[in-house]
């Protein structure tokens, strides 16, 4: 078996998830083509194609997309114990 390692664009795709706020399904992103970074305009792109997100540009979690931000999220709190809250 492979070993597994986070790519360059996989790392970009986790922080674009990590910024989702999974206390609602109301709220999405929106990735600026103009003013973003072309690595999180290209990352959005990705998700979409995936089917994580409901737009090529962000847009809203489909219910996918929901599930890999939560692991996204939960791994980000894991792995920096600066972010944990006792």
């Amino acid at each position: 078996m492979a070993q597994a390692h986070f790519s360059a664009e996989l790392l970009e795709e986790m922080n674009l998830l990590c910024l989702y706020n999974l206390d609602t399904t109301q709220e999405g992103l929106k990735v600026h083509a103009g003013s973003a970074e072309a690595s999180a305009v290209a990352a959005a792109r990705r998700l979409h194609e995936k089917g994580l997100v409901t737009q090529a540009d962000g847009g809203y979690l489909t219910p996918l997309g929901r599930e890999a931000a939560l692991h996204a999220q939960e791994l980000a709190g894991l792995l920096d114990p600066a972010e944990l809250t006792t």
